[in-house]
């Protein structure tokens, strides 16, 4: 027991780490829970709720940045609240079975996103630079498509940072620094709405859920110091490869194994 904490801690500072300086963090915590003989569904949730402060800690440090967007706030914490809270439900309503049988391609899907994000974010952003000022229908537009990306972000956490982005980025925003800010935002309000709701149905796995948080909170809080003096690309490749190999396996064990 104490060495299986030892490692989900392990995994969290890692993990932790990675999503301060590159993202990709839940491709480390996630499957070491699965390792750790935490049920599928239960191991997405306490993932969740492991990850949550880190994304409260980098709203806060952002925070001067985030009022810039003061005006689109509302809408986009309710729309956030909603859709992390449908996502919990549709999460905990998901067959075990069929969870772990869509699991390789949501990690395929997420993995996708790390790889091709900053390209998908560029080309959005060239294309929406001259129609930032949206009608009523593009507004709706908009709103509907945050409420979806918000029920994914509440059903499975792994790449909703880089969907995030992306959404941003369509929107209009073009400001690094105020996207960052708001996209932790919008993770914040996901994961703690999906973790009070988590909590209300028993699905958190506490012991190895701390441990991985302890290790998260860790790694996010050191390599916040460090990450300037670190060639992001070579953290990228290696979230990646990891990631890739992380997915294969999935596929694997899921659908050839057994």
């Amino acid at each position: 027991m104490l060495m299986e904490t030892a490692l989900l801690f392990i995994a969290g500072f890692f993990g932790g780490a990675l999503n301060s300086i590159a993202g990709g963090g839940s491709f480390i915590t996630f499957p070491a829970l699965i390792a750790a003989g935490v049920p599928a569904i239960s191991a997405n949730a306490t993932n969740t709720f492991a990850s949550m402060p880190g994304y409260m800690a980098g709203a806060w440090v952002l925070r001067h940045n985030i009022i810039k967007a003061r005006k689109k706030l509302p809408l986009t914490v309710i729309i956030a609240f909603i859709g992390g809270i449908i996502g919990a439900w549709l999460l905990l309503r998901t067959p075990p079975t069929r969870f772990v049988e869509i699991i390789p391609w949501l990690l395929l899907f997420a993995t996708m996103l790390f790889i091709t994000g900053s390209k998908i974010n560029q080309w959005i952003g060239h294309h929406t630079k001259h129609h930032r000022h949206a009608s009523i229908i593009g507004t709706l537009f908009l709103s509907g498509l945050l409420l979806i990306i918000c029920i994914y972000g509440g059903f499975f956490n792994a790449g909703f940072g880089i969907i995030g982005l992306s959404y941003l980025a369509l929107a209009g925003m073009s400001d690094i620094r105020t996207m960052a800010g708001l996209k932790l935002v919008i993770s914040s309000c996901v994961s703690s709405i999906a973790v009070v709701y988590f909590i209300m149905e028993s699905a958190i796995a506490w012991q190895p859920g701390l441990a991985v948080l302890a290790g998260t909170v860790s790694g996010g809080a050191i390599s916040a110091h460090i990450a300037r003096h670190l060639p992001q690309t070579i953290v990228r490749n290696f979230v990646i490869i990891a990631s890739i190999c992380i997915t294969s396996w999935f596929f694997y064990d899921v659908y050839w194994r057994r």
